[in-house]
C-alpha cells in the first residue's frame, strides 16, 4: 500500500522556533496517510527528537553565512550546492508529491532542489517579517503559509494566514478556564525563550518584589533563567520571602501557562501562538536584536486586540514593569477581557490548515 502513499518533504532545522511547527504538521499529515521525511542539517537533527518514529529523517548538508571565519563562508556555496545536488538525488528516487521549508539555512537544499525540479513547493513562515532564506524563496512558491498576520511580503508572492501550527501538548490544554486575579494564590510565568533569557533575569525579580503588598502575598513565580543567572533569581525571590521555581528549561509550559494569571515573556513565534492558543493575558518583550525586529511583528497581533502590553526592551525598567502588573492584577475583570481577547488571535486548527493546504498543493 506504502507505494500509494503520498510524499512531503519537510525542510526544517535550526531551533525550536522552525521545528515546533514542523513536528506538528508531520503529526496531522501522518495520520491522513501521508509518508513524511524531515530534511534538515547536522544541527537540526539533534532538535528532531520529538518528531513522530514514522518520520525518515534525511540529513542534508548546507551552510550560512552569518557564521564562521573567511574560509568557512568561502566553503559555504560549495556546501549548499551539494546539499541542492544530494536532494535532487533522493527527490529523483522517491519523487515528492509537496515540498513544504518552514525556513532557516536548513531549509534551502531541499526547497531548492524542488524549485530547479519544478516540484510542487510552499514555505510556512512563523514571524511576522520573513527570514533571510524564506525570503529568497517567497516569490518562487505556490504560496507562503503565514504564521503571523499580517506578514510583510515580498512582492509577487501569494501569502494566507494558518497561524503557527502548536503542540498536541498546548492543544490539549486550548480555551484552559481562565481565573481571574483575586484574594487567593496566583501564578506569573516569566519564559526567556532561546535567546536573551539575560534581561528577563535582570529585570523581572525585582520588578515583582516591587509590587505591592496586596498583590505580592498571594504570588508565585515560575521564571524560566539561563543556568548561569538560576542561583541569583532565585536569591533574589528569597531574600523577599516570596515563593518561586526557576529553571533553564520548564517541560511542562502548556500546563503552567494554563495555571498562570499573567505570562511575561519574549515575542518569539511559538511563545505568542501557545499565550493566543491557551488564552493568557501577558506582557511581551520583543528581542531588540531580533532579525528585521520580527519579535515586534509577532506581538503585534495580541496587543493590537488587547490582550498584551509591550514594553519595548529600552523601555524595559523594574518600575515599569512593576507598573503594568500592577495594572493586570488591580484589575480582575480587565485581565478576564484580555484573556478572551488572546483567544480570539489563536489558531488552534492552524496544523490542519496547513495540512490541507499541502493537500490541495499536491491535487
Amino acid at each position: 500500500m506504502s507505494g500509494y502513499s503520498p510524499l512531503v518533504v519537510i525542510a526544517a532545522g535550526g531551533t525550536g522556533g522552525h521545528m515546533f511547527p514542523a513536528q506538528s504538521l508531520a503529526e496531522v499529515l501522518l495520520a491522513q496517510g501521508w509518508r513524511v521525511k524531515l530534511t534538515t542539517d547536522p544541527r537540526g537533527a539533534r532538535y528532531a527528537g520529538g518528531f513522530p518514529e514514522a518520520v525518515e529523517i534525511e540529513v542534508l548538508t548546507s551552510g550560512t553565512f552569518a557564521r564562521g571565519g573567511i574560509l568557512a563562508k568561502l566553503g559555504v556555496p560549495f556546501k549548499i550546492a551539494g546539499g541542492v545536488l544530494g536532494a535532487m538525488v533522493k527527490f529523483r528516487k522517491d519523487r515528492p508529491n509537496v515540498v513544504i521549508g518552514f525556513g532557516g539555512y536548513p531549509a534551502i537544499p531541499s526547497v531548492a532542489a524542488a524549485t530547479l525540479m519544478k516540484l510542487p513547493r510552499m514555505i510556512h513562515e512563523q514571524n511576522g517579517v520573513l527570514g533571510r532564506v524564506n525570503t529568497v524563496f517567497a516569490p518562487k512558491v505556490a504560496q507562503v503559509a503565514c504564521g503571523v498576520w499580517p506578514t510583510d511580503l515580498p512582492e509577487g508572492s501569494q501569502g494566507v494566514h494558518v497561524g503557527n501550527p502548536v503542540r498536541g501538548a498546548v492543544l490539549e490544554r486550548a480555551g484552559a478556564s481562565y481565573i481571574p486575579p483575586g484574594d487567593y494564590p496566583m501564578e506569573i510565568l516569566v519564559l526567556g525563550g532561546s535567546q536573551g533569557a539575560r534581561i528577563t533575569s535582570d529585570v523581572v525579580p525585582e520588578a515583582i518584589t516591587n509590587l505591592p503588598e496586596h498583590i505580592r502575598k498571594h504570588l508565585r513565580v515560575s521564571q524560566q533563567a539561563r543556568p548561569e543567572d538560576v542561583e541569583r533569581v532565585e536569591q533574589h525571590y528569597m531574600q523577599h520571602g516570596m515563593s518561586a521555581d526557576i529553571r533553564p528549561f520548564f517541560d511542562d509550559v502548556p500546563n503552567r501557562m494554563a495555571e498562570a494569571q499573567l505570562v511575561i515573556a519574549r515575542s518569539g513565534a511559538s511563545t505568542v501562538a501557545d499565550i493566543s492558543v491557551i488564552g493568557r493575558p501577558s506582557i511581551l518583550i520583543p528581542f531588540a536584536a531580533a532579525t528585521g525586529d520580527h519579535q515586534t511583528a509577532n506581538a503585534r497581533g495580541l496587543v493590537e486586540a488587547g490582550a498584551a502590553i509591550m514594553i519595548p526592551e529600552s523601555q524595559l525598567t523594574p518600575a515599569s514593569l512593576a507598573a503594568q502588573i500592577a495594572l493586570v492584577f488591580d484589575n480582575a475583570e480587565g485581565a478576564a477581557t484580555m484573556s478572551q481577547a488572546a483567544l480570539s488571535v489563536g489558531k488552534p486548527e492552524a496544523a490542519y490548515e496547513l495540512a490541507e493546504l499541502v493537500t490541495r498543493l499536491a491535487q
